[in-house]
């Protein structure tokens, strides 16, 4: 089971050509190509519990000259997916022609020739690469942090570099070039960087119109998209005007991978999956996020949208005017107390007695609790929550009143404790502002009595 699993894993990271190995940090995936889950996490433990010493011939130096692993496959595999890609190209002949040009940063990571290949693929003349980022370099050293998720602060060099070369998108996949963020240039001057859910909206719009378009046999009931419970529910409003069906997994792409495996197992279309932290499945060539094949996605909506005279920034207006706006925020605070996070949630689920949960924060009445821990969903008719449990990990999900959605999660793998709140608008009316200034005033109330960060010494995100 091991040796089958860990080749699993090795034709996983070589699609991506990266190894998401950090420490003691690490992915493994299944033979269906996604990510585990129970009970195969359980099981391979057990096997290496029960055989803790290695065998005795691993210590052979002679195992080099016979082991597979000589074949490196690692060319025949990126081939193969970049082959694959071409399934989710729509417009070759127009990006062969565009003036549109692009500035990509891999972040001292692993994406550089990966993105240079993929839109070569696509049709593209390549990115230019930011220079100072295009090596690999394990002390990341032009950035405070290596994480494009934190925004302008960290994309300074590609931003500037962008500027320099007459490029209006820029294309920032993160060091193991799974997940990508993108910044546009404005006619105002300054730079908009998406966030993970903005970009998710835009990337699901666009494989649903290139999917309507496309002639293809599958009836729409029968096309999917899929998001996580923490991500935007733009999606859903998509999904019940277009009549695609949209799917809500458990954050976290192992989920997603799974649950789209099982959907093409039922010859089921799956186009387009995303989490809010800048993840992204474009097409099911894999099973995971994938920032290589969301950039030339991306490169390809915006050549298409600049053919008709639009940009990322407009497109994004005209799905919230058409599907209703949907404004979120999302953050978190540092805390590297365990039984402080554990008394922090504690304390909600009996909030006013033993398994109580809170009916209110501040003025704004609760209307159902959902708490994927315990397994409990109070808009359930039994009670019960449709998603897994998810006993290792702290998640309550609060729906308000006034139609907001809150959830607090703990993350698995920092000292956060993540928050993720969204209002959700009615299509047709322009009616931002007044989301923007409702989620403000919940957020607060949510911080303010429900973490307390000053009474438990959470410490804010910089």
């Amino acid at each position: 089971m091991v040796s089958r699993f860990v080749h699993a894993a090795v034709v996983a990271i070589g699609v991506e050509g990266r190894i998401e190995c950090v420490l003691s940090s690490y992915q493994v995936y299944w033979e269906n190509g996604a990510q585990i889950t129970s009970p195969h996490d359980k099981e391979i433990l057990k096997c290496a519990e029960q055989y803790p010493e290695p065998w005795a011939d691993s210590w052979s130096v002679n195992l080099a000259d016979t082991s597979p692993l000589m074949r490196d496959p690692l060319q025949a595999v990126v081939d193969s997916y970049m082959e694959d890609l071409r399934t989710v190209c729509f417009h070759r002949e127009l990006n062969q022609k565009t003036r549109l040009r692009f500035v990509h940063t891999s972040f001292h990571g692993v994406g550089h020739d990966y993105v240079q290949s993929a839109f070569r693929a696509f049709g593209f003349n390549p990115p230019i690469p930011v220079p100072e980022q295009k090596e690999p370099d394990p002390n990341f050293s032009t950035v405070k942090c290596p994480n494009p998720e934190e925004g302008e602060c960290v994309l300074e060099l590609s931003l500037r570099l962008a500027e320099k070369e007459g490029a209006r998108v820029v294309l920032a996949t993160d060091p193991d070039a799974d997940r990508l963020a993108v910044a546009e240039l404005q006619d105002s001057g300054c730079w908009k960087v998406f966030t993970g859910n903005e970009l998710g909206a835009l990337l699901g719009w666009w494989m649903f119109f290139c999917w309507d378009k496309s002639g293809s046999t599958s009836t729409v009931q029968d096309v999917y998209m899929l998001a996580t419970a923490v991500s935007s529910a733009i999606l859903r409003a998509v999904a019940a005007k277009e009549g695609f069906q949209y799917e809500e997994t458990l954050p976290g792409f192992k989920w997603i991978g799974n649950r789209v495996k099982a959907l093409l197992d039922q010859n089921k279309t799956v186009l387009f999956a995303f989490e809010e932290s800048i993840g992204y499945m474009c097409g099911t060539a894999m099973l995971d996020k994938d920032g290589v094949s969301a950039a030339a996605v991306v490169a390809e909506m915006a050549t298409f949208l600049d053919s008709v005279g639009m940009n990322l920034a407009q497109q994004l207006v005209q799905i919230y005017e058409t599907y209703g706006y949907h404004i979120s925020q999302t953050s978190y605070f540092l805390c590297h107390d365990p039984p402080t996070i554990k008394r922090i949630f504690e304390r909600l689920r009996n909030y006013n007695g033993p398994k109580q949960y809170p009916q209110a924060c501040g003025v704004y009445g609760i209307l159902h609790v959902r708490d994927v821990t315990m397994g409990y969903d109070s808009s359930q008719q039994n009670k019960k929550c449709l998603l897994p449990v998810s006993k290792n990990s702290q998640m309550i999900t609060f729906t308000f009143q006034n139609g907001c959605v809150a959830t607090m999660r703990t993350s698995g793998t920092e000292p956060k404790i993540k928050y993720y709140a969204e209002m959700c608008g009615v299509p047709g009316q322009g009616d931002r502002w007044f989301l923007e200034q409702e989620l403000k005033k919940v957020i607060r109330a949510l911080v303010e009595e429900f973490l307390e960060p000053s009474k438990n010494g959470l410490i804010w995100r910089a």
